[in-house]
């Protein structure tokens, strides 16, 4: 059996109903046997600071980095506000990646998912993440995409994902992110 892969979750809203938090918990429900979810709630973490970084950075942000280093890749689900990425989530990324000389995003695997409620999913975030990637030097799986459309027709009101043909979907990136991890960090 190949070795366990470590991956952190998180999702970039806030709201408790987001079809972004459904599908964090969806993928959760279909990991390959070989692959662990941690999933890290991003509420906590305050606006980022230079100031406040120099005098140490609060709790959240140094839980949020250890996670992100104590484990193989990232699972970054991104919802699209305004054609972009959601400013909490980059808000996170922006704590995480300072210092960049010690940053646990630094050679980090990581694989994106995201739904929205349009007709392009998260095509547009999606995009602009890969940029932010490049900065951060995280190394990310570029295919199979999880781009879900049209999220209020494949969740049900309870937020549970029912829409085969997506859960497949997210199935396949996982099993993908899995070997991803395991080529890059040789094992």
């Amino acid at each position: 059996m190949p070795s366990l892969v470590k991956v952190l979750g998180f999702a970039g809203s806030l709201r408790r109903g987001s079809y972004n938090r459904a599908t964090l918990r969806a993928a959760g429900e279909l990991l390959p046997e070989d692959m662990q979810l941690e999933t890290f709630d991003l509420a906590p973490i305050p606006l980022f600071n230079q100031d406040i970084l120099e005098a140490g950075p609060p709790r959240a942000v140094l839980d949020f980095k250890a996670r992100l280093a104590a484990n193989d890749g990232v699972l970054v689900v991104t919802p699209e506000y305004n054609y972009s990425i959601p400013g909490v989530l980059k808000n996170a990324i922006d704590w995480a990646s300072r210092p960049p000389d010690t940053s646990p995003l630094n050679g980090k695997p990581v694989a994106l998912m995201g739904a929205s409620t349009g007709q392009f999913g998260t095509v547009r975030a999606q995009t602009h993440w890969r940029n932010v990637f490049v900065f951060t030097n995280m190394l990310s799986l570029n295919k199979p995409e999880v781009l879900i459309n049209r999220a209020r027709d494949k969740f049900d009101a309870e937020g549970r994902l029912t829409d085969e043909p997506t859960r497949q979907v997210i199935r396949n990136q996982l099993v993908a992110f899995g070997d991803w991890v395991r080529r890059l960090r040789g094992y």
